[in-house]
């Protein structure tokens, strides 16, 4: 895991290494850069060791000179390749080292290299003999690569901070307004946008290929995440044993690493299943799990996460904090996010990662579970909802919306009365909104209020009703399935991940994103995933033999903090006069001060959004 940035174009080695230096935190152990003798491309890099500690180093040239490479992330089938590589006439100048296979790769294959990978990636590569230059990122976006081009020059970096450095990077207060619509609306940045006009996110299954002159870059979409349930009858206990192994292989393969590696643990279905697959396969008691724990009941879970240590036998780590202490830590974290995300999951996330840090130098955590096998609440609410659509006269609704509105306000984690509230609002729109307005920070009719001018809730919402649209002739399961696989996974679950990971130069790796087990995911048909009475229901099933019977059957509990509550005491304070519409804001905290409204997850997204723009 490193950081990675360069460019092609104008600029001198100082603009390189200062973007370089920039990206320190992600790679503490090593620095390197190279431009080609022409002068016209540049690539810096920054090392976390994790695998060929000795031979690794970064940028890597091939053993003829002709490729030169910047790799950020794991290639967890590197051994495969290494062999059909050297079966073809390849041949190694490391002994395990998983960038030189990309480099023998690239020779051999092309661009068709991605769809072999197996692993997280962002690289850029760039070969003498052509001229042009190759980047790439991985099928959901695990590692992050910006970019932009501009005046000649196209430049990348891992983090906006460091690719800003770059002498033609675009102002630093030039906000692009529509990313800014998205932020509200979402709570994150969908890529390809940026908070900043000019400067774009590569999407996940994206390359990019640079001509040789370096102006005029070529991006295409190599691979795109597409549902294909097969509903044929099948021994459903051979689907069990089939998932079983996938788990196994997909723990397995992240286990490799020539540096201590653990395991995240909350106590809940995902790190639980993470957590069994390891401690399978290696010395019985020697698995490291870490846990934050709240003393803050609602929010704790480090007693479940005992359990499962207990179960498992492995080497149980839990630091408790008050959640009072924990968030002294905000305007610290804040400041160091490259672009404003707000997803309050962060803090512990971040308390988590510096946590594990101190004995391991990398965690697998349970990601992308409840996005492929239908692990979200929505998911249980979808029948519900169907319902009340059928049955449900349109003209009743803002009567009972109002009635649910004017319900007590609570700031328990995931209390009924949030819950009921969200669900009416995406009751309200049309049902290929219906996901996105649940979740949103800024429902629709307030969001033009918000930013001043009539907005259209299609084109603010476009990436969900893109995927609803995709998924045209699945059932709702599958439907939200696309939906939280499209958006929540890639721009706020993995990108969360990466940076409070990377704040400690932490490597986090997600077995439930496989290439196999994703493949596996994507056939299933939606019964397997949710009935209307269980979630993740075939992924349950199959992990009985592993875990305690509490741990499968006990409700879902996100990893939050109490946000709500913080704004209305005052332990959290937001400044009105410094937000984007300090009217608006104003009104919206006087609101949720007197208990007359839930406005936390908007006084959120704002309180980032202005810590992040202090920042600057």
């Amino acid at each position: 895991m490193c950081g990675i940035c360069g460019f092609v174009g104008r600029a001198d080695g100082k603009a390189l290494r200062a973007m370089t230096r920039a990206l320190q935190h992600r790679g503490p152990d090593g620095e390197g850069v190279w431009s080609d003798a022409a002068g016209r491309v540049h690539f810096g890099h920054r090392r976390l060791a994790v695998v060929d500690l000795a031979c690794g180093a970064q940028p890597m040239k091939s053993r003829d000179g002709r490729f030169t490479i910047v790799f950020n992330g794991e290639i967890y089938n590197h051994r495969e390749l290494r062999s059909q590589l050297e079966q073809q006439g390849s041949r190694f100048a490391t002994d395990h080292s998983d960038t030189e296979v990309l480099l023998e790769g690239y020779r051999t294959w092309g661009a068709a290299l991605q769809e072999r990978l197996n692993g997280m990636w962002a690289f850029a590569l760039h070969d003498s003999d052509t001229g042009e230059t190759f980047l790439s990122r991985d099928r959901f976006g695990k590692k992050p690569l910006f970019y932009f081009e501009r005046n000649g020059t196209f430049a990348f970096a891992s983090e906006l901070s460091a690719l800003l450095l770059h002498p033609d990077a675009p102002g630093k207060r030039d906000i692009d307004e529509r990313a800014l619509q998205k932020y509200y609306a979402y709570g994150y940045i969908p890529a390809p946008l940026t908070l900043i006009r000019g400067v774009h996110k590569l999407p996940g299954g994206h390359s990019v290929t640079l001509a040789p002159a370096g102006v005029g870059s070529r991006s295409r979409e190599w691979w795109r995440f597409v549902l294909e349930p097969e509903n044929t009858p099948v021994d459903e206990r051979l689907l069990d044993e089939e998932l079983r192994h996938h788990l196994a292989r997909a723990v397995g393969r992240r286990l490799i690493a020539d540096v201590p590696v653990g395991v995240f643990l909350s106590g809940g279905v995902d790190s639980s299943a993470v957590a069994a697959f390891a401690s399978t396969q290696l010395a019985k008691g020697s698995l490291s799990t870490f846990t934050i724990g709240f003393e803050e009941p609602s929010f704790d879970e480090s007693a479940h996460a005992a359990q499962v240590a207990a179960h498992l036998n492995t080497r149980h780590q839990l630091r408790t904090l008050s959640m009072e202490k924990a968030r002294t830590l905000l305007p610290e974290i804040a400041s160091k996010l490259d672009e404003p995300m707000a997803d309050s999951s962060l803090l512990p996330t971040h308390l988590l990662s510096g946590f594990a840090r101190e004995q391991v130098t990398v965690a697998l955590s349970g990601d992308g579970a409840d996005e492929l096998f239908a692990g979200y609440d929505p998911f249980l609410a979808l029948r519900h909802a169907a319902t009340y659509r059928r049955w449900m006269p349109r003209a009743l609704h803002p009567a009972i919306a109002w009635a649910a509105g004017r319900l007590p306000v609570s700031h328990r984690n995931m209390s009924l009365d949030f819950k009921l509230k969200r669900t009416l609002r995406g009751l309200g729109v049309a049902e290929s909104l219906q996901l996105p307005v649940w979740m949103a920070p800024v429902p629709p009719e307030a969001l033009s209020e918000l930013l001043g001018r009539s907005l259209d809730s299609e084109d603010v919402f476009s990436e969900a009703i893109q995927a609803w649209e995709r998924s045209q002739g699945l059932d709702p399961v599958d439907r939200t399935v696309q939906f939280y696989s499209d958006l929540y996974l890639r721009d706020d679950i993995l990108t969360k991940v990466d940076r409070a990971s990377m704040m400690h130069g932490l490597e986090v790796r997600s077995p439930f994103l496989d290439k196999d087990v994703v493949d596996f995911a994507r056939r299933l048909p939606s019964r397997l995933k949710c009935d209307g009475k269980q979630t993740k229901v075939l992924l349950k099933r199959a992990l009985a033999p592993l875990l305690p019977a509490a741990t499968l059957t006990r409700a879902k509990k996100g990893f939050g903090v109490p946000i709500g509550a913080w704004f209305k005491t005052g332990a959290l304070t937001l400044e009105p006069a410094k937000a984007w519409n300090p009217r608006f804001a104003a009104a919206r905290l006087a609101e949720h001060c007197a208990g007359r409204a839930d406005e936390r997850a908007y006084l959120w997204c704002e309180w980032v959004l202005s810590a992040w723009r202090g920042a600057q």
